[in-house]
């Protein structure tokens, strides 16, 4: 039974690995692989020395930052609020509503962000009628984060939080019984039940998406809702690494650019995944 996966990650994950060392080659598809000229770190210097770098960082490391701080304790807080339901209709209700977004492409959502957003869209006719002046927020950099960040909320807060209603469930409910019985009610049980029980849940979950920090979000989604007038606030690495690689067929500067994103992603996992064993036991290794 194992069989089967271990080929699948040897064939389609281990073995592109063969395809890093363009990274290090002047690399054209006529000569291949090993005909190309070997440059060493010059791809790597050329774009710490660039000038998009930093731009690219920061913004990346934003995007990153905004998820992890309104987007990764969202699935959580509804985790606990589903938990607090007792009317099971109601309950099975929001968990479907909050469920659906998650099985919407892509593609669709951010056609609806696009029309929804626009200076004649469904928000700003709606803002109007309260006299706030019509913004066309998809082209204003200042608000790319926000509306990046804002919808991935919507489209993955109930998907999320199944991880959390499974945690929960596996809490002894003992330990609710003794603490009504001590006189606590239902936030005590709460604070200080159910957030301790899903604790180690949470801290993993934690250390895998540090690992992700330096991703920048969802390539597809930044790709079909960016422009060059939010260059400044929406380009990250990913979508550099697609513009120069894809775009531009310049394959050895992607390479190069993208196993960097992707080595500082291991460090950040593996720091994250030892600072966790050390203060709490709690890792994923």
């Amino acid at each position: 039974m194992l069989l089967p996966v271990v080929i699948y990650y040897i064939v389609f994950l281990y073995f592109p690995m063969y395809g890093l060392q363009i990274a290090f080659k002047n690399f054209t598809p006529a000569k291949g692989i090993w005909g190309s000229e070997w440059v060493g770190f010059k791809h790597f210097i050329s774009f710490y020395q660039s000038y998009y770098f930093w731009r690219l960082l920061r913004n990346t490391v934003m995007i990153s930052l905004y998820e992890l701080v309104f987007g990764f304790p969202a699935p959580i807080l509804l985790a606990l609020l589903l938990n607090e339901l007792r009317n099971r209709i109601f309950k099975n209700l929001v968990q479907s509503v909050t469920y659906l977004p998650h099985f919407i492409s892509i593609v669709v959502v951010a056609g609806m962000m696009v029309d929804f957003l626009s200076g004649d869209g469904l928000i700003n006719q709606l803002t109007g009628m309260f006299g706030i002046p019509s913004v066309s927020f998809l082209i204003v950099p200042d608000w790319f984060r926000s509306v990046y960040v804002s919808s991935g909320i919507w489209q993955g807060v109930g998907w999320g939080s199944i991880i959390y209603l499974a945690a929960i469930a596996g809490i002894d409910p003992s330990l609710y019984e003794a603490a009504k019985t001590d006189g606590a009610g239902r936030f005590r049980q709460i604070m200080h039940i159910t957030i301790p029980g899903i604790l180690p849940t949470v801290i993993i979950m934690l250390i895998l998406r540090f690992g992700t920090l330096l991703a920048g979000g969802s390539l597809e989604k930044i790709l079909l809702l960016y422009n060059s007038t939010t260059y400044e606030t929406a380009d990250v690495i990913s979508t550099f690494v697609y513009r120069r690689g894809l775009l531009q067929m310049d394959y050895g500067f992607s390479a190069a650019v993208g196993l960097f994103n992707n080595i500082m992603n291991f460090i950040l996992l593996v720091s994250a995944n030892a600072i966790s064993r050390r203060i709490n036991n709690t890792s994923l290794w």
